[in-house]
């Protein structure tokens, strides 16, 4: 089951970004997987920028996993490894290599949900 807000933004521009698509792209160890909802607003403002940026940077679709999650009537989240990797808000985006969680992105935060994440990996490699 996919997401349809994870289709990528088609007017993502890839000049602007080559740093993070670079990242993204150099790192083909790292799995990501996307809790999200279509009916979610955040998702659907920035989680197609993730989709082009993932997109562009040449991850390969068996690379990402995209859960679809539901809004319970108690404002709480139900869905596939929701209560496993403590998904409270959402879109939450985690990064992991070799089944070791090394970057998570959670609801907002300043930059995009791509350059955000090329940050935290970079770090993680040492490469900042």
């Amino acid at each position: 089951m996919s997401l349809d807000t994870m289709e990528p933004d088609p007017v993502f521009n890839e000049d602007a970004h080559t740093d993070t698509i670079d990242t993204l792209a150099e790192h083909d160890e790292l799995t990501y997987i996307v809790w999200g909802g279509d009916w979610c607003g955040d998702c659907r403002a920035q989680l197609p920028t993730l989709g082009a940026a993932l997109q562009a940077a040449g991850v390969d679709d068996d690379r990402i996993e995209e859960i679809p999650v539901e809004k319970l009537d108690d404002g709480s989240k139900a869905g596939p490894k929701v209560e496993a990797y403590g998904i409270e808000y959402i879109p939450t985006v985690v990064v992991e290599h070799d089944d070791t969680e090394i970057a998570r992105f959670v609801e907002q935060e300043p930059v995009s949900i791509p350059v955000y994440l090329a940050e935290r990996i970079r770090e993680y490699f040492g490469q900042n």
